[in-house]
């Protein structure tokens, strides 16, 4: 299939029609994006039972004849300074998702973007210094305000001009994933990028 490259006049470019010809699998999609965001999560909480808290080996008072409520330990649930009652406790929150249907959704994402008008591919992305008002200038050439961009390999002038801008982030191909890509409204990728990405999703 065909695509439109962004800012050449009337040239196209040749794409897998495999990588971005692809309907729109929500299911997969969601599937894989809560996978994807699960495995970011430390899952490091812990509390402490009342095996674990210090001290409340020995009754507090005896069982009858004090006009008190029966108590074993001054470490119950119940006490202030007790254990939890069902603790939290260190776990891994990863979730199953083979190598097929990661690619799969990511096939369905960019073919979606490419179907919205939510996907320009330029020649490059280029500044001739770190600055971030050459960044904004590009930006605006492209008729973008915001969004992600996506290049081939990290080029420190590009960071360094874009990092301080809210609502853009700037990845390398091999980083990209489904979450980034859904997160921005628009998605710039350059030629290098997108046959970076697409030989990986062919």
């Amino acid at each position: 299939m065909k695509l439109q490259l962004h800012g050449a006049d009337g040239k196209d470019l040749q794409v897998s029609e495999l990588a971005f010809g692809k309907e729109f699998n929500e299911p997969l999609v969601h599937q894989v994006v809560t996978a994807y965001m699960a495995a970011g999560r430390s899952g490091t909480k812990a509390q402490k039972t009342r095996a674990d808290v210090s001290g409340g080996g020995i009754k507090p008072w005896r069982q009858k004849g004090t006009g008190r409520a029966r108590a074993g330990t001054i470490r119950s649930p119940l006490w202030v300074g007790g254990g939890r009652a069902f603790a939290a406790k260190p776990r891994s929150f990863e979730q199953k998702v083979n190598r097929k249907m990661y690619r799969g959704a990511m096939r369905s994402v960019l073919s979606e973007l490419l179907r919205q008008g939510r996907l320009h591919v330029v020649e490059s992305i280029e500044i001739a210094e770190p600055k971030t008002r050459q960044f904004v200038g590009l930006m605006k050439d492209l008729g973008v305000d915001a969004g992600l961009f996506v290049i081939e390999a990290f080029e420190e002038k590009l960071w360094l001009a874009a990092r301080n801008l809210p609502r853009v982030e700037l990845l390398e191909a091999a980083a990209l994933d489904p979450v980034s890509l859904l997160r921005h409204e628009r998605v710039v990728m350059t030629v290098a990028a997108l046959r970076s990405v697409e030989e990986k999703l062919a």
